[in-house]
């Protein structure tokens, strides 16, 4: 039941987030936006609310299956750490067994989600110019521009994107970024994993063996938050190893970017997006957690 729960649950929590995380690619990617809002600006003007939502099928396609994973492998990992040291699955886990169940669940969604964090970063980073507002009312030109004053995007859609990749990269530019990918999700996914039973037993009213739901959307919220906060130098060069080759490629490797990256624009370059990670994590989590909870309590009652 928890495979179930955590792919509801990682569907709800890509619908809420989707539009602030390809503001945060493109402001690690970019550094022509100076923060948030003018990235936010400029993606609206130019391409209005579908520039917000570019990438978005293959995600929802597929986190159903990721976050699946990613929950199912958590509880799996923990009641056999427990089974192992305690003699029972259903003994209270230690902390320690917590964040190493988080940091294998986290390890074990990079060989799923590397391909489509490649896709999703490459349309996320492709921009189009939409017509100036005077285009359309203004006189038709007497000598009309070349079919190529009007760039056609380099990918047409995700699957169009991860053919091409395959084609251009090979299967190594489908995992571009796998590195820097496990590095975030296996100490981020410990992170996660462990706030949210922390804060689920200070929220734990006294006489209950759980949290309600206010403690569970706190619990959750935060939990995503602090993961988000401890992931983004990562997730910073993990975006940029992506969206590199996409022309001219710039960077050799993971250490490599990280060094161009700090050399050209200081150490704040690895926290660009923490501020937006962290306010579009916290509602996220809060439904990914809330749902999942309220689908494991479903089934449960539905089974007994």
């Amino acid at each position: 039941m928890d495979f179930v729960a955590g792919a509801v649950g990682g569907v709800c929590g890509v619908a809420v987030g989707y539009p602030l995380d390809t503001v945060k690619v493109r402001i690690q990617t970019e550094p022509k936006y100076t923060g948030i809002w003018h990235c936010v600006r400029d993606t609206y003007r130019q391409e209005r609310v579908w520039g917000f939502y570019r990438g978005l099928s293959l995600p929802v396609c597929t986190v159903s299956l990721v976050s699946s994973v990613s929950f199912g492998t958590y509880r799996h990992c923990l009641a056999h750490i427990c089974r192992f040291r305690y003699g029972s699955a259903e003994a209270k886990p230690a902390k320690a067994d917590i964040t190493l169940s988080g940091c294998a669940s986290g390890l074990v969604r990079v060989f799923l989600t590397s391909p489509t964090e490649v896709a999703k970063v490459r349309l996320q980073t492709q921009t189009q110019r939409r017509p100036s507002a005077s285009g359309p009312s203004a006189a038709p030109p007497l000598c009309p521009a070349p079919p190529a004053a009007c760039p056609v995007p380099t990918y047409r859609g995700p699957l169009h994107c991860l053919a091409t990749v395959a084609r251009e990269e090979g299967l190594r530019g489908l995992y571009k970024g796998s590195s820097a990918l496990m590095f975030r999700d296996g100490h981020s996914f410990a992170t996660y994993f462990l706030s949210y039973a922390i804060l689920c037993e200070w929220l734990t009213p006294t006489g209950h063996s759980q949290p309600d739901v206010l403690g569970v959307l706190v619990a959750g919220g935060c939990a995503g938050a602090l993961a988000w906060a401890v992931a983004t130098p990562m997730d910073v060069i993990k975006s940029r190893l992506q969206a590199d080759g996409q022309g001219q490629q710039r960077y050799r490797g993971l250490l490599h970017c990280v060094v161009t990256s700090v050399r050209e624009e200081g150490l704040r370059v690895l926290f660009k997006g923490l501020a937006l990670n962290c306010c579009r994590a916290f509602p996220v989590n809060m439904v990914v957690f809330v749902t999942y909870e309220a689908v494991l309590r479903l089934t449960r009652d539905l089974l007994t």
